[in-house]
């Protein structure tokens, strides 16, 4: 794992982004958890650790766990769709991942992380890549179905953006149903 991770922190498939390339990544062969987000965003990128800005304090905050828990990685593996900071849209907000990057390291350490027990798939793009033929025609429903998606090993989440207020007022169900269900699974499986 470690001959992998140094490979990966020396990657630089996307040499041409505005930023350079910084892959996050965040992982031991010990991890039961493991979290698959988007991409990091700027705060993250200049400090090299993974949900290291408030979508990470909003993320922690629907796992309750704190922060020296959230970053053992000898118990929750993190691991983005785009290892480094993708650059920003004209109209705000970050590019999308880049689609050259799971292809080329996903396979590699999923391979290493033989005890993952359950993996988060944080947003969309995490959704789209890793339940392709199985997710519901929107976000909002796939993570709404999250049960449908345990004996896979997987559980979708929106991705804890400011974005996500929205969708949260809009389905009650995230915060009663999801979220105490979702710290029990954690509890679980650390």
């Amino acid at each position: 794992m470690d001959n992998l991770l140094t490979q990966i922190r020396a990657c630089t498939l996307c040499s041409d982004l505005p930023l350079g390339p910084r892959p996050v990544i965040r992982a031991q062969k010990s991890a039961r958890l493991l979290i698959i987000g988007q991409a990091p965003g700027t705060k993250v990128h200049e400090t090299g650790i993974p949900w290291n800005d408030p979508s990470g304090d909003r993320l922690r905050d629907w796992l309750n766990l704190n922060k020296e828990t959230f970053y053992d990685d000898s118990r929750i593996a993190i691991m983005p769709m785009g290892l480094c900071y993708p650059g920003r849209l004209e109209k705000g907000g970050d590019l999308p991942p880049r689609k050259e990057c799971a292809p080329a390291w996903h396979d590699k350490v999923l391979e290493e992380l033989e005890n993952i027990e359950l993996t988060l798939l944080v947003g969309s793009y995490a959704q789209n890549h890793y339940l392709a033929k199985t997710k519901k025609k929107t976000m909002t429903e796939t993570v709404r179905h999250w049960q449908n998606y345990l004996e896979q090993g997987y559980l979708p989440l929106p991705h804890p953006s400011w974005r996500v207020s929205n969708l949260i007022k809009k389905n009650p169900w995230f915060e009663a149903e999801l979220v105490p269900e979702l710290r029990k699974l954690i509890k679980k499986h650390l």
